[in-house]
């Protein structure tokens, strides 16, 4: 009989659909809490016809073992970063994926964390709670300039949201929308460096590629306003974590928000988890109801797809 690894725990925990979906395809499924580290996987690949898999590290050599029984990996989310896609596509191996699920969702999370730097938000819940009443002046969104860096599908509604609360937009992405940047008064600019040098808050919506990796440095910090607040709802690779925690702590950034971690979940002791000023989640911003369901029902209709000799979403082409 077929059997698929199930990892992502958004799609196990979230009642939906989805779940009915993937009971009609007639396989067997295996549950685990992902993510899962390469050495789990290891210890689990060969095992199994197709992986339905969140942020789990398939990396080569856990493909290679998996090959030859392994056919398909459907990935729940967009970001393909933990997979090894260029060696998948050497092996004739389909990597699929959900996009336009989880956009509006992850732009709400991403104001979640403005709102909650900008006002405080931590630091008047936890003196309430205490029986306290302290309080500290916060600032308002309006008239401040936003940088995003990816103007992609989240990075637009990023742009809605902030022209709505009266904010001035600037962005840089490779793939420029004219008619979206016309229509939202987004204005483009030529460099990522150039957001840097301008915006009062930094919003982070690229994907993790050689490039973006440590894009945020010490380097980079030093060109920002005195102050900048920075929010990664992206991935945690981006921002070098000891140059952050550095500019916290001298208050060259004056807040970090961020969903994403570079080890996740990460190690007790992780610098970012205890840094001034920053508010970390544990990479929740899209799990809400509405996008848990869009995205797994995507997934495994992206795998029933496959089955069928269908194959749709397919990120590598060969």
């Amino acid at each position: 009989m077929t059997r698929v690894l199930l990892t992502t725990t958004s799609f196990q925990d979230t009642p939906g659909v989805h779940h009915d979906m993937l009971a009609k395809l007639d396989v067997e499924v295996v549950r685990e809490r992902g993510p899962l580290s390469e050495a789990r996987m290891l210890e689990l690949a060969g095992q199994f016809d197709a992986f339905l898999c969140g942020d789990d590290a398939i990396t080569a050599v856990v493909i290679d073992k998996s090959l030859p029984r392994l056919k398909v990996i459907s990935k729940y989310g967009i970001g393909l970063d933990k997979i090894d896609v260029a060696h998948a596509t050497s092996k004739k191996i389909p990597v699929l994926f959900t996009p336009g699920v989880n956009h509006t969702t992850v732009a709400e999370h991403t104001f979640l964390l403005l709102l909650a730097l900008e006002k405080n938000m931590l630091f008047h819940t936890d003196s309430t709670r205490s029986g306290g009443w302290k309080r500290k002046t916060g600032h308002e969104l309006l008239a401040k300039t936003i940088g995003i860096v990816g103007l992609g599908r989240i990075g637009k509604e990023v742009a809605i949201r902030a022209r709505a609360f009266g904010m001035e937009v600037i962005a840089y992405d490779i793939y420029w929308d004219e008619a979206f940047a016309k229509q939202h008064n987004v204005k483009r600019v030529a460099t990522k460096e150039e957001i840097f040098t301008s915006a009062d808050y930094i919003s982070l919506h690229t994907n993790l590629t050689p490039e973006t990796r440590d894009m945020i440095n010490a380097k980079t910090i030093a060109t920002m306003k005195k102050g900048v607040l920075i929010l990664n709802c992206a991935r945690g690779e981006i921002v070098h974590t000891a140059d952050m925690v550095a500019a916290l702590k001298s208050g060259q950034v004056g807040g970090y928000g961020a969903d994403v971690l570079d080890a996740e979940p990460p190690p007790a002791d992780h610098p970012l988890l205890n840094a001034p000023n920053c508010i970390i989640t544990p990479h929740i911003g899209s799990r809400t109801y509405e996008s848990v369901v869009r995205q797994a029902s995507c997934c495994v209709s992206n795998y029933k797809a496959f089955l069928e000799g269908n194959t749709v979403n397919q990120a590598n082409k060969f």
